[in-house]
């Protein structure tokens, strides 16, 4: 009895190991989710256009926020009881958008009610009345109003500065940063990382980034952000290194052809002022030589005509 008592204890406290180690995971353990942000009321917004030609309004957001959308058609000549209204977003129709719009008080009224959660939210809505007519709206953060069309010319081994700045305007960005373009990528541009390359300073409504001894690599395509709750504005500007002999090889090509052309004016001032010492000093020896010869031949030509009638 003693035994089989020992023995029915050993294989429970085997079973209970089995079924323990039947729990345990063997996975590597993945990384512990970030926490979900606390979602806050939205901003609520609303946007009334008269629909005319070729128009675009622009709203602006720096949060999520609901934003309707309403667009008032005066309607062609025809006027008909109703017409089909539908939206797109960034030139493709939105799925569930179309409705018929009835003719009220001599006009068509299209609305609809969109939520901005994110930066994938913000783009180019449109409400369209058939074929005949619509309005664009451009959900966007505030704009970089400072943009540059031309590149900016550095020279290597030199400093240089670039600046991004937004209008007084518009509200301060959250944050600023920095990113070089790679195609369509872009890699950010971490100063404390490259402290002998870059540095970078924030100051509100504008950035600024330094370069120190730049190389040709350093050439480029650069783009700065405007951080807003809501998403960024970008604002490009493109990098041109140079070395210092290439504004000399310019100026030396100016100063060869100015000597070629002051050259040329010598030349030919010369070539006139002898001309016209020529025209002052009577036809030369060897004119004055024929000359001679002709008097002489005169000359013998009538002694002989005296000599015959002699």
């Amino acid at each position: 009895m003693i035994m089989s008592a020992s023995w029915n204890q050993l294989f429970f406290q085997t079973t209970l190991l089995l079924v323990s180690c039947r729990h345990i995971s063997t996975k590597t353990p993945g990384p512990t989710p970030a926490p979900l942000l606390p979602i806050g009321p939205l901003t609520n917004l609303v946007k009334t256009v008269e629909v005319r030609a070729n128009e675009s309004h622009t709203v602006e957001l720096l949060e999520r926020a609901s934003v309707e959308l309403v667009c008032k058609w005066a309607g062609n000549e025809n006027k008909p009881q109703n017409v089909t209204g539908y939206w797109t977003k960034d030139g493709s129709e939105i799925k569930n958008s179309s409705v018929t719009v009835q003719l009220e008080k001599e006009q068509y009224v299209l609305k609809q009610m969109f939520t901005v959660l994110n930066e994938t939210d913000l783009g180019n809505y449109s409400c369209v009345f058939g074929n005949e007519a619509k309005a664009e709206f451009i959900l966007a953060v505030p704009q970089i109003g400072e943009k540059r069309d031309k590149p900016i010319i550095g020279y290597a081994n030199d400093f240089m500065v670039i600046q991004c700045k937004i209008d007084d305007t518009k509200p301060v960005p959250t944050s600023w940063k920095w990113a070089r373009m790679n195609g369509t990528e872009k890699e950010p541009i971490v100063a404390a990382a490259e402290s002998r390359r870059y540095k970078i300073e924030i100051e509100e409504r504008k950035t600024k980034l330094f370069f120190h001894k730049m190389t040709k690599a350093d050439a480029g395509l650069y783009s700065c952000g405007a951080v807003y709750a809501i998403g960024t504005a970008y604002s490009q500007v493109e990098l041109k290194i140079i070395t210092f002999w290439e504004p000399l090889k310019l100026f030396i090509g100016i100063l060869v052809e100015v000597i070629i052309l002051v050259a040329a004016i010598l030349i030919y001032e010369r070539s006139q002022s002898g001309k016209q010492c020529t025209k002052e000093n009577g036809p030369n020896p060897d004119q004055r030589n024929s000359m001679t010869q002709e008097e002489n031949n005169d000359e013998e030509g009538g002694s002989a005509v005296r000599q015959r009638k002699v």
